[in-house]
């Protein structure tokens, strides 16, 4: 009777989900918030959320103006990694962009145009280690 139970469960969040999806309300995904902040200012504020595949990005603060954004495979972290980033781009402050068919990255987001390693450093100080 209890696996039973658990089925019937397991079926109604399914069928929730899906009610969900066609009223276009999403359930889930990953989300990633980079923030630095000094004395009380908001230097760099990003979030990058990705579901289904589509990964959005919102540069809410940029000293700069820019976010500068470098995605990197989820298998490629840390120093390690030598594999080129597999997408760099920008997003203006107050600004949002979003990209179909991007799942299993990690990313790495700036206020400048620096070139970032897989461990989000710049390149020239990861390339000493």
């Amino acid at each position: 009777a209890r696996d039973r139970e658990e089925t019937d469960m397991t079926k109604f969040i399914a069928l929730l989900h899906f009610l969900l999806a066609l009223a276009g309300i999403g359930v889930g995904g990953t989300t990633y918030d980079t923030r630095v902040a000094a004395n009380g200012h908001d230097v760099l504020d990003s979030s990058a959320h990705v579901q289904d595949g589509v990964a959005r990005f919102d540069c809410r603060a940029s000293d700069s103006g820019l976010c500068y954004y470098t995605l990197y495979a989820a298998a490629c972290a840390g120093t390690n990694c030598n594999d080129a980033p597999l997408r760099r781009f920008s997003v203006a402050r107050d600004q949002s962009r979003q990209f179909a068919g991007l799942a299993g990255f990690h990313p790495c987001v700036d206020t400048t145009n620096t070139a970032l390693g897989p461990d989000c450093k710049p390149r020239a100080a990861a390339a000493k280690h």
